[in-house]
């Protein structure tokens, strides 16, 4: 390793603004490029291992560590790419090259990629990145991307313009998300390239269009805004928050469109219509919230999917409520003689054939203590549970005021919960939970 890399290494978790200060006037090594990286190589420990294990490369952009793809996400991009092309002859164009993640993951199942980046510091870095990992099936280009009719300088293209003779079996686009003044944006047509104003370029170059969107985004905004052409919906989730929107857009698609929904290695997939006219399955009995049942909590990808009341349909859940979004996982009554909770008189709660996706895109609880939800239960509680985790969901309080009220702190295998039932019974109910290993 040269000297570069070597500093890189030693500084690796040093004060990044002292080795500024102390670095002014180096000329053995870039200081401001090896400040950049160490800095974008602490983002990418966790999200991008196989380039962090790697210190030769280089970063110039602190922004573009944040933004970039994660491992998991760019190979589940790929994936995409396999499934549609599964020769691996594809020809792959990312439009909107950031870091280079993207491109390096596309370049394992396709047959050549070009990379496009509007910044052409940023675009030469990966150059030379892209060689350090062994990828010789990558060309590099910078332009900015622009639709027909909007090019103003010699760096700016559009899709056919920046394409040359290379001619793609599927366009990447992953737009900013961000408008002039650093505010956020959600709407297709507020990202920077327009994708909307784009699309009749891009699907003149080819039939397919592979978009990443703001996590932040609606489904059904996407699916308006894009219409019939919208193919596949994909919303990925990791560490408890919905990460990325990845969008399919087939130019000759007729089929429904579908939604899949989950964390990159495990998934549940949707019609865009099931979503949409599923009927959720709600407590039949106040009996069935008991100490003993079992409470279950989607995780944040398929409540971004609207998946509130499919999964009623699909699973053995009934709904707390009509925005309750939490579900007690249905029971049945022991055969005689059988062991279990029949002595007690409770229902036998059953796991048997309850497909892993359920459990590796949720929560599920075992309820303890069933109560009113009134102050005198909520300070009771408190009292007896100081240390714990707290949720309230369509109820006249939010988390943080429960949280106070129980005077408890985060941690613990505790979690309270207070949340509406449509039941007339039942109203409002301080559920006490212990977490359940499926």
């Amino acid at each position: 390793m040269g000297k570069f890399s070597d500093f890189v290494i030693e500084n690796e978790n040093a004060d990044t603004a002292m080795l500024m200060l102390r670095g002014k006037g180096r000329v053995d090594i870039d200081i401001e490029l090896a400040v950049s990286t160490i800095e974008v190589r602490r983002k990418i420990r966790k999200k991008v291992p196989s380039w962090y294990g790697i210190p030769e490369l280089a970063y110039p952009l602190r922004l573009s560590g944040e933004q970039c793809s994660s491992e998991a996400t760019a190979i589940y991009k790929a994936d995409i790419i396999r499934r549609l092309f599964p020769e691996g002859n594809a020809n792959v164009a990312d439009l909107t090259g950031g870091l280079g993640v993207d491109s390096w993951a596309f370049s394992t199942v396709a047959s050549s990629v070009l990379y496009n980046e509007m910044n052409p510091t940023l675009a030469s870095s990966a150059e030379r990145n892209f060689r350090l990992l062994g990828k010789d099936n990558i060309s590099v280009v910078s332009f900015r991307l622009v639709p027909e009719g909007q090019c103003g300088g010699h760096q700016e293209k559009t899709a056919g313009g920046i394409l040359g003779s290379f001619r793609p079996d599927l366009i990447y686009l992953d737009p900013a998300r961000r408008d002039a003044g650093g505010k956020k944006v959600f709407l297709l047509e507020d990202c920077s390239p327009d994708v909307l104003a784009l699309k009749p370029d891009l699907f003149r170059q080819c039939r397919y269009v592979l978009l990443k969107l703001s996590p932040m985004a609606d489904i059904s905004m996407i699916y308006g805004r894009i219409g019939r052409q919208c193919r596949e919906i994909h919303i990925l989730a990791s560490g408890g928050e919905c990460k990325e929107i990845i969008v399919l857009l087939d130019r000759e698609s007729e089929e429904e469109c579908t939604v899949t929904a989950g964390t990159p290695l495990s998934v549940m997939q949707f019609g865009y219509e099931e979503l949409r006219n599923a009927a959720p399955r709600s407590l039949s009995s106040a009996d069935s919230i008991r100490p003993g049942a079992v409470l279950y909590e989607p995780g944040k990808a398929l409540m971004k999917a609207g998946a509130f009341n499919v999964l009623c349909e699909r699973f053995p859940l009934e709904k707390l409520s009509q925005f309750t979004h939490y579900y007690i996982l249905a029971s049945h009554m022991p055969e005689s003689g059988a062991s279990g909770d029949s002595a007690s008189g409770h229902p036998v709660v059953s796991y048997e054939g309850l497909p892993e996706t359920l459990s590796s895109n949720g929560k599920f609880f075992v309820i303890r203590e069933v109560l009113p939800l009134n102050n005198r239960n909520i300070k009771d509680v408190g009292k007896r549970y100081p240390q714990c985790e707290v949720t309230a969901r369509n109820i006249k309080m939010d988390t943080d005021t429960l949280r106070r009220k129980l005077g408890a702190s985060s941690g613990g295998d505790i979690h309270i919960f207070a949340l509406h039932c449509d039941l007339p019974e039942s109203g409002d109910l301080l559920l006490v939970t212990s977490r359940k290993s499926v």
